[in-house]
């Protein structure tokens, strides 16, 4: 028989997590854990939890061992890895908006073709 997963959350840990969910600027994956262990914690199964929300229960219990690992501070995604992408500054947006207004309509993007001209400074 499957062992059933409970989670028992103390009064701190309600706090944190219903700050968190308060919160507007989170990602999907990290407002349906906190909503997975909020649902476990009032007395709800693995699979009525997983109906709820609409995921798999794998993704539930994944979030209950997460929980259990680290508590409420390991739910939210980590930050993720590599170097951040880089917005374009106004300097940079003007230029493209410039070459685009002066595309050709029918453009072939082909290596002889306007888009080699337009980025290698008209050569």
């Amino acid at each position: 028989m499957p062992k059933f997963l409970r989670v028992e959350l103390t009064a701190d840990q309600c706090r944190g997590l219903h700050v968190l969910l308060a919160r507007r600027d989170l990602t999907r994956c990290t407002r349906q854990r906190l909503e997975c262990i909020r649902l476990l914690g009032r007395c709800k199964t693995v699979p009525e939890v997983a109906d709820l929300l609409e995921c798999n229960p794998v993704t539930v219990r994944a979030a209950v061992h997460r929980f259990e690992d680290g508590g409420v501070a390991v739910l939210p995604d980590a930050p993720r890895p590599g170097r951040p992408a880089k917005v374009l500054g106004p300097a940079d947006r003007a230029a493209l908006a410039g070459l685009l207004e002066h595309a050709p309509i029918n453009a072939q993007l082909t290596a002889g073709g306007w888009f080699k001209s337009a980025f290698s400074g008209g050569a």
